[in-house]
């Protein structure tokens, strides 16, 4: 070998490395194009963090009565206070820690029931699949609000009970997106192979299909965390969900629903934070159904 081929040899750049990503990294990486959603996270967790930790280190409890009453917006009380003098900023955080727990108590059950629903529906097809599917279709058929209020009116209003009964009519939604995806997975070549290997239908189920079809359960789970804060609201706004001395966003807005002339920021604050729970998840959801869609190619800001 010459010396001219050595010494061309020697200063050959190496070869560039290429490291495939994992899906959850570009999972992330699409989720974080999408700056919508990126700051409403932020923002979501802003209030999140405020509700859960303001309440225990605001002056005031949201149960205490104060010497002021009516007193708008001050320094001493930053959302004014109410006719029997409860200060609205600590009344606000409650209500914004009642309404948060019940919304996401909502999906997470509606989540999970739905999930199964519709992964034993999908799975086994035949009659197992039309009669889990009429269920179903039977649960969207009916009105939601006014079910709910029927199933509600005569209870104590317990925030925990009000969420058992919306996750029990909104299940019904997350169990058709998830059949219609596990359709489509038990055709795969790995579901065969498994099953080819003797593997069971609960191990199928739980060990490939559910999880390659959490995309569409994250997605849709998000966005019925912002209905549910809907649905809530609108039942304490009817009187029919969380009842004193607790409180709730919708009951709050349900309160001040004679004062708004008089006595507006007893109003409009429960309201402003209702309005931007609901915005920031649904924007969440529309980033989560970005990053989890393969075929994306143009991310909405």
């Amino acid at each position: 070998m010459s010396d001219d081929t050595k010494t061309a040899i020697r200063h050959t750049p190496p070869a560039a490395t290429v490291r495939q990503r994992s899906q959850r990294e570009l999972v992330l990486r699409r989720f974080l194009r999408h700056k919508a959603a990126v700051v409403s996270l932020v923002l979501f967790a802003a209030v999140v963090l405020l509700a859960f930790a303001g309440g225990a280190l605001w002056r005031y409890d949201y149960a205490d009565i104060t010497s002021a009453v009516s007193v708008p917006p001050s320094l001493e009380h930053p959302f004014g206070t109410d006719n029997l003098g409860h200060d609205t900023f600590a009344q606000v955080l409650r209500g914004t820690q009642r309404s948060i727990e019940i919304a996401l108590l909502i999906a997470l059950l509606a989540g999970l029931v739905g999930t199964l629903w519709g992964a034993f529906s999908g799975y086994y097809r035949g009659i197992t699949d039309s009669v889990m599917m009429r269920i179903a279709d039977l649960v969207l058929t009916l009105p939601l609000l006014a079910v709910a209020a029927v199933l509600t009116r005569g209870t104590s209003g317990s925030w925990w009970f009000v969420a058992l009964v919306i996750a029990s009519l909104q299940w019904a939604y997350v169990s058709r997106v998830v059949r219609g995806v596990v359709l489509s997975l038990r055709e795969k070549e790995y579901v065969e192979a498994s099953r080819a290997l003797g593997a069971t239908d609960r191990w199928i189920i739980f060990r490939h299909l559910i999880p390659n079809a959490l995309g569409p359960i994250i997605v849709n789970v998000t966005i019925l965390v912002a209905a549910a804060i809907l649905v809530e609201t609108a039942l304490s706004f009817l009187g029919l969900g969380v009842q004193p001395p607790d409180t709730s966003l919708g009951l709050l807005v349900s309160e001040a629903d004679t004062a708004v002339s008089t006595r507006p920021w007893l109003f409009y604050f429960p309201g402003a934070f209702i309005v931007v729970i609901a915005l920031t998840i649904n924007f969440i959801g529309d980033g989560l159904r970005d990053a989890f869609d393969p075929t994306q190619r143009k991310v909405r800001t």
